[in-house]
């Protein structure tokens, strides 16, 4: 079992930066994929970003893609989205995510999940 805790979201004025965290407990964090997803207000929950266990592969959705950036650091049991050239359209609640696969951007594939951590960009 995993335990996410998602932290560093906030409000940013648009094209300002901001980099979120997902702390993982246990020591069995280095055997997830770990992936970021996002909801906005009155809309389904959409793929972000992931990375493979050891950090070798990522995917991005076409929306972040040059603007967001995951990486991890599997000896602190964490996983980071850095935010750039934030929009408007970005703001929403930012989830983290871990999943047994080798890699996914399929939130169903995902095993385990963090609270949230509200992003907000205003123009």
């Amino acid at each position: 079992q995993v335990q996410l805790v998602e932290s560093g979201g906030g409000l940013v004025q648009a094209g300002g930066s901001l980099r979120l965290s997902c702390a993982a407990s246990g020591r069995t964090f280095g055997a997830y994929t770990m992936g970021w997803f996002r909801q906005a207000p009155r809309k389904e929950r959409e793929f972000v970003t992931s990375i493979t266990r050891g950090g070798g592969t990522t995917q991005y959705a076409d929306s972040v893609k040059g603007r967001f950036t995951i990486s991890r650091d599997n000896a602190k049991n964490t996983v980071y989205l850095q935010m750039n050239s934030l929009k408007p359209e970005d703001t929403a609640v930012y989830y983290c995510a871990a999943a047994s696969v080798w890699n996914s951007a399929r939130a169903s594939e995902y095993n385990y999940w963090g609270q949230g951590t509200q992003v907000t960009v205003s123009s």
